[in-house]
């Protein structure tokens, strides 16, 4: 099987050949290739280069052409900070007082010259691997970028206090995100990973997210043109299984802290369940314990399909020493491969 046959028969909740490995490499291609992580996001064909590196060397299922996540804080204005060794960060906040929020424009996607990056190196990996594997394209959600628009606690303030305001960023930052979603999609991506964190039950309670976030995501949901995957980014989603299938995503992200043989046996075929490996472990992981992780997510969740491996986060952690990446390919083989034994 290819790749995007694997995922599909998966999607389906059927067995393929084995269980699909996606590992969400981002800058980790910029240790592949032996350069800095702002010089690897500065062209696309060094992103190209090192997603195609990676998905051969790690047997990964998946292209994924995320770069970091202020590049929609950089579309609005913002700045963004680079580290040697870990994602790149927004910069200041663009939002720092509640008239901003007034003057707040949508970005016009043809204009921003990081997110015409990103649809370049799309185009380029599109016409590289073109349905071999799935290319997964990536969005914030219009409820959780304000925390990179304006600062944690000033956001909660306005959820909180200032429900106009927080209806008039909600309808620009959807606008944006569906926008911007569908570009990707326009582009070659074959799916889109909608990161919500603040939505989890780690963050908000059940009650605000549904009042909020869930709103939120039903609406824009529903104007992307393509599958979609709910990411918390290593929140938990077990709380919130049925309000999640309730938007139409077709894929969440188990965290590490749950079992994801209950977050499979609660979402009942009405999401794929994708997870759950521990990124922040992984990075001090012997091979023995990689092989043990991985096996046990397939003991628990593996059997009738509806499961793809990947770590609970959303980017593999620069820390991370390649021989135990190498030993989650090999146990996935060894362990997922139908009949499972």
């Amino acid at each position: 099987m290819t790749s995007l046959e694997r995922v599909l028969t998966t999607l389906g909740y059927n067995e393929p050949d084995r269980v699909p490995l996606m590992q969400l490499f981002s800058f980790y291609g910029a240790k592949e290739l032996g350069i800095s992580i702002k010089e690897y996001f500065s062209r696309p064909e060094f992103v190209v280069e090192g997603q195609l590196k990676m998905i051969k060397k790690y047997k990964n299922d998946c292209i994924y052409t995320f770069h970091y996540a202020s590049i929609e804080t950089e579309a609005f204005g913002g700045k963004t900070i680079f580290i040697e060794d870990g994602p790149p960060n927004a910069g200041a906040p663009i939002i720092n007082k509640l008239e901003d929020i007034e003057a707040l424009a949508v970005p016009e996607i043809e204009n921003s010259e990081i997110l015409q990056k990103v649809l370049k190196a799309t185009r380029l990996i599109k016409d590289e691997i073109n349905d071999k594997a799935p290319i997964i394209g990536v969005v914030m959600s219009p409820f959780s970028l304000p925390v990179m628009q304006m600062g944690f606690d000033k956001y909660l303030d306005l959820i909180i206090g200032n429900p106009a305001e927080f209806r008039k960023l909600m309808s620009v930052n959807e606008a944006f995100c569906v926008n911007w979603a569908n570009a990707q999609l326009d582009a070659g991506a074959t799916a889109i990973c909608y990161f919500d964190p603040v939505s989890s039950p780690s963050i908000i309670t059940k009650e605000m997210y549904k009042q909020t976030g869930w709103e939120v995501a039903k609406r824009t949901i529903s104007q992307i043109k393509g599958p979609t995957a709910t990411h918390f980014a290593s929140g938990k989603t077990l709380a919130v299984v049925d309000e999640l299938a309730a938007t139409k995503t077709n894929i969440v992200i188990a965290s590490a802290k749950e079992d994801i043989g209950e977050v499979k046996q609660k979402a009942d075929k009405r999401m794929t369940i994708m997870g759950n490996l521990n990124g922040i472990e992984m990075c001090r992981w012997t091979e023995r314990e990689a092989e043990l992780a991985v096996r046990n997510i397939i003991n628990k969740a593996g059997k009738g399909g509806g499961l793809l491996i990947s770590d609970n986060h959303g980017e593999v952690p620069f820390q991370v020493p390649e021989k135990i990446l190498l030993a989650i390919a090999d146990a996935v083989e060894k362990w997922g491969t139908f009949p499972l034994k």
